[in-house]
């Protein structure tokens, strides 16, 4: 017999996500003007911003700008990509334009997800990793 106190979930949650980039003003300031978030901390000895959505709290790391290289999807390992939710299917097409107006990096424009479930575009944060965002579609009520 199986224990199932054992099985629970020991975690509640993301707490928050860090994330290395080599724009830190640049990623911030697309976390702020773009998606709304707010900056409620900074470290500058590291230096480090964090930005907020009052949900999700993110920490942007400058990494050393001699470092070489760029995370392969296919071939490192580490973050492939962050999702944050958008309410609505408008709302991440006007998040794209706005975007497309920064001259933002879009890997693809907003689509439907293959499972027909949401739809979704893929970007990169000035001078960071790849962002998903993505729109649920509304519940399907069955009669």
């Amino acid at each position: 017999m199986v224990d199932e106190a054992a099985i629970l979930p020991k975690t509640t949650g993301v707490h928050h996500v860090g994330l290395s980039v080599s724009d830190l003003q640049g990623a911030a300031d697309f976390f702020v003007e773009v998606l709304g978030f707010r900056v409620v901390g900074e470290r500058p000895a590291y230096p480090a911003l964090f930005v907020g959505d009052g949900r999700t709290l993110i920490t942007l790391w400058q990494v050393d700008q001699s470092a070489e290289g760029r995370f392969d999807r296919k071939r490192s390992e580490g973050l492939h990509h962050l999702a944050l939710a958008v309410d609505s299917a408008e709302t991440l097409d006007t998040l794209h334009g706005a975007m497309v107006r920064r001259g933002t990096a879009i890997e693809f424009v907003p689509e439907p997800r293959a499972d027909g479930t949401a739809r979704h575009m893929m970007l990169n944060i000035p001078g960071g990793p790849r962002l998903e965002l993505i729109a649920m579609a509304p519940a399907q009520h069955h009669p």
